[in-house]
This record gives C-alpha cells, sequence and structure tokens, in this order.
C-alpha cells in the first residue's frame, strides 16, 4: 500500500499548546501534585444516587428530552438566590446554565471577538482560557498578578495608549479573582472596583470567572467585580468544585443583550437536562452550607499540610502567598531554577506538578511552578514536597 499524502488539519490549531506536564500524573506511582481536581471522598455519591432517582421518577420525561433554553427553573433559581452572597442581583433570564466552565469561557470567546481582537489576561493564567482564546484566534496581551491579584494600575496605562492609538483597545479582559488559578491569590476589593470603572470608561467587558469562591478558608467573601459593574462584567462559577466535576455544569450571568448573544452561539452545545435535575434534586434535600463545611474543611486541612511541608523543607529558598481559598499554591524558586527541567527530574522521583511555562504566553521555562493541594491526602503531600525539595537541591547544585 503506498504511503498516503500528509494530511493538512485546521490550522486554527497551530500554535495552541498541549498542556502535558498537566497530566505528568498518569505515571503509575506518581503522587499527582499536578492534579487540580477535588479530593475523591468529597463526592456525596449516595446524595446524588438518591437524587438521580428523584429526578427520573418526577421528572423523568422532561429530563431526557431535549432543551434549548438557558436551564431548567429550578437551577436557575437557586443560582439567582445563592449569587446574592456575591452581591449579584439578578432575575433567572440573566443565567445560563453551560456545560462546565470551560464551555462558558469558549462561548464568551466566540461572542465577543473575531479573529485578531484584542484579548487581555493575567500572567499567569488558567491554561483552559488561554486554549479557548487561542482557538478564537484572539491577540493575547498579559499583565503580571501580584499578591493584591491584577496589576490594575498597568491595565490602565494600556489602556491610555489604547485610547491614544498606540495599541489595540481591549474586547474583554479575562480575570480570575478569587484564589486565582494558578496564583491562589485574590483580587483586592479596591482593584475590582476600579476595573470595573475602566470597563465603563473604556468600553471593554470583564470576564469574571468566580470557580473557587465557595472554597473560602476564613468565611470572609469579598463583592464580586460583577457587582460593582453588572452592565460590563460577564460573570461565570461552576459546580464543579462544589458537587462533583464530572455533572458538567457550569453557568454565565449577564446582562440580557448579552445572553441572547451567547445563546445564539450556544445552539449547537445544549446542557444535560437530566443533570440539571439531579443536581436540582440534590440540592433541595441538602442543607447546603452544610454540604460545604466538610469540603472546605478537607481543603484548609490540605492546605495547612502544604504549607508546613513547604516551611519544612525547603525553609526560605522559595517563595509563596499562603492561599486563603481554593486548590492551588504558587510556588517561586530563586531564578537559576528551571521548574520544566525541575518537573522532568520530580516525575522520575515520583511527584508531579505543573511547570510555570504552562501558564504563560511566551511559553519559556520559568522559576515558578503550581502545586494542587486539592486530590492527595496530607501524608501524601508532606512525602511530595519532601520528595520535591530533594529534587530541587540536586538541581540547585549543577546549576550554581
Amino acid at each position: 500500500m503506498e504511503k498516503l499524502e500528509q494530511y493538512q488539519f485546521s490550522k486554527r490549531f497551530d500554535g495552541v499548546p498541549l498542556i502535558g506536564s498537566a497530566f505528568a500524573g498518569e505515571h503509575p506511582g506518581l503522587i499527582p501534585l499536578a492534579f487540580g481536581f477535588p479530593y475523591p471522598n468529597s463526592f456525596s455519591i449516595d446524595g446524588l444516587a438518591e437524587a438521580a432517582v428523584k429526578a427520573l421518577k418526577s421528572e423523568g420525561t422532561e429530563a431526557l428530552q431535549y432543551s434549548g433554553g438557558p436551564g431548567q427553573k429550578k437551577i436557575l433559581e437557586w443560582i439567582r438566590e445563592r449569587s446574592k452572597l456575591r452581591s449579584i442581583q439578578v432575575d433567572t433570564d440573566q443565567i445560563m446554565v453551560t456545560s462546565g466552565s470551560n464551555q462558558g469561557i469558549d462561548l464568551v470567546a466566540r461572542t465577543l471577538t473575531d479573529p485578531g481582537d484584542s484579548v487581555w489576561v493575567e500572567a499567569p493564567v488558567y491554561f483552559g482560557a488561554l486554549r479557548a482564546f487561542y482557538l478564537a484566534q484572539n491577540e493575547l496581551t498579559a499583565f503580571p498578578v501580584d499578591e493584591a491579584g491584577l496589576r490594575v494600575d498597568l491595565i490602565e496605562e494600556a489602556l491610555i495608549e489604547a485610547s491614544e492609538g498606540k495599541r489595540p483597545m481591549p474586547k474583554f479582559i479575562y480575570v480570575l479573582p478569587n484564589y486565582h488559578n494558578p496564583a491562589g491569590i485574590s483580587l483586592s476589593v479596591e482593584r475590582r472596583k476600579k476595573l470595573a470603572e475602566l470597563a465603563y470608561t473604556y468600553n471593554f467587558y470583564i470576564i469574571e470567572d468566580d470557580a473557587y469562591v465557595e472554597l473560602n478558608f476564613d468565611g470572609e467573601f469579598l463583592p464580586s467585580i460583577y457587582s460593582f459593574g453588572p452592565e460590563r462584567v460577564i460573570y461565570m462559577s461552576t459546580f464543579s468544585k462544589i458537587v462533583a466535576p464530572g455533572i458538567r455544569m457550569a453557568w454565565i450571568i449577564s446582562d440580557p443583550e448579552v445572553l441572547n448573544r451567547i445563546k445564539i452561539v450556544k445552539t449547537e452545545g445544549l446542557t444535560s437536562v437530566l443533570m440539571q435535575e439531579v443536581v436540582s434534586c440534590f440540592l433541595e434535600k441538602v442543607d447546603f452550607a452544610e454540604h460545604l463545611k466538610p469540603l472546605v474543611a478537607g481543603y484548609r486541612m490540605r492546605r495547612d499540610a502544604m504549607v508546613q511541608a513547604i516551611n519544612d523543607f525547603f525553609g526560605d529558598e522559595v517563595s509563596f502567598e499562603k492561599p486563603e481559598g481554593g486548590f492551588f499554591l504558587w510556588l517561586t524558586f530563586p531564578e537559576k531554577i528551571d521548574t520544566t527541567r525541575l518537573l522532568h527530574d520530580a516525575v522520575e522521583a515520583g511527584v508531579s506538578f505543573v511547570d510555570g511555562k504552562s501558564f504563560y504566553l511566551d511559553g519559556k521555562p520559568t522559576n515558578n511552578l503550581r502545586l494542587a493541594f486539592s486530590f492527595c491526602d496530607e501524608a501524601q503531600i508532606r512525602e511530595a514536597i519532601q520528595t520535591l525539595a530533594k529534587v530541587y537541591q540536586k538541581q540547585k547544585r549543577s546549576v550554581c
């Protein structure tokens, strides 16, 4: 048989990075600090099983049918009520259920932008969002974060330049304000207010990805960016971290004009009606505040175990901001350390993480890495950090 000619795949995917390092945990026996997954015992299996039976028995015909609507009534009502805790006051016609947060990001990117449009992101930035923006063929510009979140002062300087024709004006800015993935930090209230003001002044949207907001270790919720600029913010959150990621359910909140445009784009990606009914039945049965308590306590214990292990085995050779919620800790090494090389050696030693370059536009090696404390237990976390410290010392000797 003659050799086939090279097939020409879609050019839209040229340059879209494969985040292979994120899947380093597939090696047998590895302690996967790369995995930003909920810990397995966090799932309410019995409760969801009962909810599934109830949903099929009480709403079976509707639950198994097509639906082109924004979401089932009960789930929209729950989201509307829960959103009030974020200072978000909306009607249910301003809410759309999506098949996970990544679908929401993709829908918004395709709704708001054309190929070549400018989109501004944080540095570092969640790589799932990066992939969506690359596939939308957006032109990306990144702005740094510090311990108080996105450097909004630099955003303002760049917007002034854009207003003077010195650079393109962004169609939107993507922000992860609470317990950032990967940096673990939260955007200060002052910067939230300022960013919303800038969105009105310069006529762009803010995509507020609030995936981790419920996993709050100190009990103090900051007001959403949406609450400061509802006409210029598209808010997103998810059930993945508070019920289970396998249900593939998240939501978008926006003003009706934007949501109507998103509905047009979403026609090919209907969200499971059955799963919406299952989650609705589950939420009706549980006391949600009580449901959250063991989840938050479990993640807090894992966070504490990781922080203690880093202090014990690294001392002052590394730096980090202690996360007050979420799944992740962003670890910074001395400048000479290449965390991509460190990842290779760590995997050989039995530990995975995500190297810093996966979260930057240029994809160049960095001295940062992301550790997930969400998936492993405290003993595994301590063992993994001790192993990582040994691998670091080996690389340190080779570069100094």
